[in-house]
């Protein structure tokens, strides 16, 4: 008798300890199974398991962020283009969506738009030309970018005034230099109209040759504007250029001697390479 009084209590006792740590459910279960898969980049599995997530537990806690995962684990599965653009907007119609995941679905959706354009569906260029009067400047500032890429001039040309007015409204020099760099891909003059931009008659251009030792021509060579190569050199960080001249490239003292003198030469014995950088007006 004693003995199963003890068995008894020791099941009481266990029972009590579970009870004091709550166990985990099956909606949770689910989704930390799903991240685990995200993390490790197994895309249609965590796209299964999110899946069923949505359809056995609808009212989880868990279903508006399943809802997010679910439409990047289909952009990244590459060929479901649109369908993951759909899943993008479905997590946005959600009531309890996170400001930080709907920039990130908003982001999303104009870089899987301009892959379907690129791709010939023409319709989906709406996508990023909607997102150019967004409330949110990061997503109207993204749609302005990725439509600088765009190799039709003219469907490029539709983010020029937003990238104008990163110009005249932000400070961060990092953001304005990158919108400086898509206004010039965009076309060459598109700077002309503010004053900080101070273009001759002439543009100055930046010509860069690489030639094996002991030939005459090169065997590489690269002829842009310098305005552009001036914004791009000047996107380097300070702690890249250290680690450049740690290396033995001083890139401060190039610019400078560039600068003033309009030419550099480098010669590797090593490598057998000699390069040649100078600026011309054309």
């Amino acid at each position: 008798m004693r003995k199963i009084i003890i068995q008894v209590g020791i099941l009481l006792f266990l029972s009590a300890i579970l009870q004091a740590f709550p166990q985990e459910k099956p909606d949770e279960k689910l989704f930390f199974e799903a991240k685990i898969l995200v993390f490790d980049k197994e895309w249609e599995s965590a796209q299964k398991r999110l899946e069923e997530l949505i359809e056995k537990y609808p009212k989880s806690s868990f279903v508006s962020q399943a809802y997010f995962y679910r439409a990047k684990c289909l952009q990244e599965q590459g060929g479901k283009e649109l369908e993951a653009l759909n899943a993008y907007k479905d997590y946005l119609k959600l009531r309890d969506r996170s400001p930080s995941l709907v920039e990130e679905s908003e982001r999303s959706i104009i870089d899987l738009a301009a892959d379907l354009y690129k791709d010939g569906k023409r319709n989906y260029l709406e996508e990023i030309e909607d997102r150019l009067s967004s409330s949110n400047k990061v997503i109207k500032y993204y749609a302005a970018f990725k439509l600088s890429y765009m190799k039709d001039k003219k469907v490029a040309s539709k983010g020029v005034s937003v990238l104008k007015e990163i110009l005249r409204k932000e400070r961060d020099n990092e953001l304005r230099g990158r919108a400086k760099i898509a206004l010039l891909r965009v076309h060459p003059d598109a700077l002309k109209d503010f004053e900080e931009e101070k273009y001759d008659s002439k543009m100055w251009i930046l010509n860069v040759r690489f030639y094996k030792i002991g030939e005459k021509e090169p065997y590489f060579k690269l002829t842009i504007p310098w305005a552009l190569a001036d914004l791009a050199l000047g996107a380097i960080s300070e702690e890249e250029k250290a680690m450049m001249k740690e290396e033995g490239h001083d890139l401060s003292r190039i610019i400078e001697e560039l600068k003033e003198v309009g030419e550099f030469v480098y010669r590797d014995k090593d490598e057998g390479v000699t390069i040649k950088i100078w600026i011309e007006k054309k």
